[in-house]
């Protein structure tokens, strides 16, 4: 299965190991992950300003070279999936922004929201599917107690994101289960770390870090994981005193790839 490959800024430039994971994961589950050409960063941030085009470009672009290669699009990051998911509906639903977007590209050509979005996650859950990873597994993590820490962007809004029940998501748990850990569930597995607000405000930000880590704490987490690379930077600078991981190390460590990657 050939999939387009939106892997974001981060991905690229502070945490490469992060996207070797996804690649080399993707690989031992007969996935192959192609790079869009020429990507460009997704904007950090979907803004809700009917009049601001310029800066969804990048994302309408991504999508429409997906969509050209008859492939869906698959994102690994948190922060780029919600832009690009929110622009893709935008697309899709409001035809003034449709018209400005596409006069915009002018001679890029017409596009209208067809594309198909995943998440990483999403890709193992619909496309290859959780039971299909649990036999692939090669190191099971058993006796492990995970808890998962969604934040604020992989779930929300939940009438666009569509990817699990925003206020009580299942989909890291199952992934958690296929790699045999324990999954933890606890009251602020969707709640923000504060990251967004780090710079203005790093006593709030310190504060949420803190009430998310001690939490999962409470409830017998002995680590946690995360689908956002901003998430993972912001409970680790804040003295997370449990390791803080991302997801596609956890599945490379899983599938018995994380050495091959780690010696890139």
């Amino acid at each position: 299965m050939k999939v387009s490959y939106f892997p974001g800024c981060t991905l690229k430039n502070k945490a490469k190991d992060l996207d070797l994971y996804a690649y080399k994961s993707a690989e031992a589950l007969g996935v192959t992950l192609e790079e869009i050409e020429n990507w460009q960063c997704c904007g950090g941030v979907f803004t809700t300003a009917r009049d601001e085009v310029a800066t969804k470009l990048s994302s309408v672009r991504a999508l429409k070279e997906a969509f050209s290669k008859e492939q869906p699009l698959v994102t690994v990051c948190s922060a780029c999936h919600n832009v690009i998911k929110q622009t893709n509906h935008a697309v899709q639903n409001d035809k003034e922004f449709s018209d400005k977007v596409n006069r915009y590209m002018g001679e890029d050509g017409g596009y209208f929201g067809e594309a198909e979005v995943y998440h990483y996650l999403e890709m193992l859950r619909d496309l290859v599917g959780f039971d299909a990873l649990k036999e692939k597994v090669v190191n099971p993590l058993k006796g492990k107690k995970i808890a998962a820490y969604y934040g604020c962007l992989l779930l929300r809004p939940g009438s666009v994101m569509k990817m699990d029940d925003p206020e009580n998501p299942s989909i890291m748990e199952d992934f958690i289960k296929a790699l045999g850990a324990q999954p933890v569930v606890y009251a602020k597995r969707n709640e923000c770390c504060g990251g967004y607000v780090s710079v203005e405000s790093p006593d709030l930000a310190k504060k949420s870090s803190n009430q998310v880590v001690q939490n999962a704490k409470m409830q017998g987490a002995e680590m946690i994981i995360t689908a956002c690379p901003l998430c993972k930077y912001n409970l680790l600078k804040n003295g997370a005193d449990i390791p803080v991981v991302y997801f596609t190390e956890l599945l490379a460590e899983a599938l018995g790839v994380k050495e091959d990657t780690d010696e890139q």
